[in-house]
């Protein structure tokens, strides 16, 4: 699949302008001469600049704005590139209602055995990066994660 500049560099716009209004909710600081919008603006300005660049490059190589490759017309294939994205959002979802450990734990191994990995090498590799990855947030970075169904447990 490719996508020409123009359109990639417009949904970028896009997002570089939903940054910007997103911060217009933060609170000021009294006192102080900026407060915490301005690095998200700053990062928000610059993916506008980059942006724009790429709408005029698009705009003038005058391409098709999106061409199909014949790997999208696949099912399977079209699944396997979905799958990331789908597993953020079931996450997302999830995390909160039934816990960080379970929803990564089941993810990770789904994930696993989509690809193929044989279920004696998923179910390991996936409660073990489970449980890293929460020692590492949790304990060591002191990232709340949400606890879930393990709530009274943790």
């Amino acid at each position: 699949m490719r996508v020409n500049d123009a359109l990639l560099g417009a949904v970028l716009l896009v997002f570089a302008g939903w940054i910007w209004w997103l911060t217009t909710f933060f609170p000021a600081f009294p006192g102080q001469d900026y407060g915490p919008n301005l690095f998200p603006r700053i990062l928000a300005g610059g993916i506008a600049i980059c942006a724009a660049v790429l709408v005029l490059r698009g705009l003038k190589a005058r391409g098709r704005l999106l061409v199909l490759e014949d790997w999208v017309r696949q099912p399977a294939r079209l699944a396997s590139f979905l799958s990331i994205p789908i597993a953020a959002l079931a996450y997302i979802l999830l995390s909160d209602p039934v816990g960080f450990i379970p929803t990564a734990f089941l993810l990770l191994l789904a994930l696993g055995l989509w690809y193929r990995a044989r279920p004696v090498v998923a179910v390991p590799v996936a409660a073990g990066m489970t449980l890293l990855v929460h020692w590492f947030f949790a304990g060591l970075m002191r990232v709340p994660l949400p606890r879930g169904i393990l709530d009274s447990v943790l």
